[in-house]
């Protein structure tokens, strides 16, 4: 059987990690590369402020090459989707066929992907999709899977939960509110060892810093984000 050549959007974070070891499994695709986006003036990924070259230790363990797609601070969104277009084209004329997700139940994100990836060629793949986020999260601690809080709402959690280690402890720690899998924006993870991980990525932690950023669609407020910085140890 000829496998479905696929590259898989890596966030750096538990969903993700989840998500890819599924693929990984599933013998209808073969997984060959590994897209993050980076915020080029930051050197960090876009979406939890994780520096790139802890990305790169990253996909060095799980023995995966690694695409960055470089992006401006706070792109509008059409910069943004012609960004990828563009990326996401090249991949298609190297043979790739399918982009791998971990989003788990958000509907209106699923359906913008598979709109944006159709664009591009390919068809966008959710590995984990609508599985449930208590079993998952279990899942994930159950299978030997490791990762930190680098990103907290501070809307939804105060300062402690960042730099936390996603264990029993922190979901148990979790306000009911709050999803056990961050799917709303709640928290953002870093993974560094697992089972798909050949060893562990090394890091150590480094300052806890909060900032704000203006909310989309809400003109003149903000939202407020605590960030535990990791550093290549």
């Amino acid at each position: 059987m000829n496998k479905k050549r696929a590259l898989f959007h890596w966030s750096g974070g538990k969903d993700s990690a989840m998500a890819l070891q599924r693929v990984i499994q599933n013998p209808e695709y073969s997984v060959e590369r590994l897209l993050t986006t980076i915020n080029e003036s930051q050197n960090r990924v876009t979406m939890h402020g994780v520096r790139r070259d802890m990305i790169q230790k990253q996909a060095e363990q799980i023995g995966l090459p690694l695409s960055i797609l470089s992006l401006p601070d706070s792109p509008e969104m059409d910069s943004y989707n012609r960004a990828m277009y563009n990326r996401m084209s090249e991949l298609g004329k190297e043979g790739f066929t399918h982009a791998i997700f971990g989003d788990i139940y958000l509907e209106d994100l699923r359906d913008y992907r598979v709109n944006q990836m159709q664009k591009s060629g390919f068809r966008a793949v959710f590995s984990i999709w609508n599985e449930k986020p208590a079993e998952l999260i279990q899942q994930f601690i159950s299978e030997g899977f490791r990762a930190v809080a680098v990103c907290t709402s501070a809307e939804k959690l105060d300062k402690s939960f960042c730099g936390r280690e996603i264990d029993e402890s922190f979901i148990e720690d979790l306000p009911d509110e709050v999803d056990v899998c961050g799917e709303n924006g709640e928290f953002h993870t870093f993974v560094y060892d697992g089972p798909i991980f050949k060893n562990p990525a090394p890091f150590k932690k480094g300052e806890i810093h909060y900032r704000e950023y203006d909310s989309p669609g809400q003109p003149g407020e903000t939202s407020g984000f605590w960030f535990c910085d990791l550093l290549a140890d």
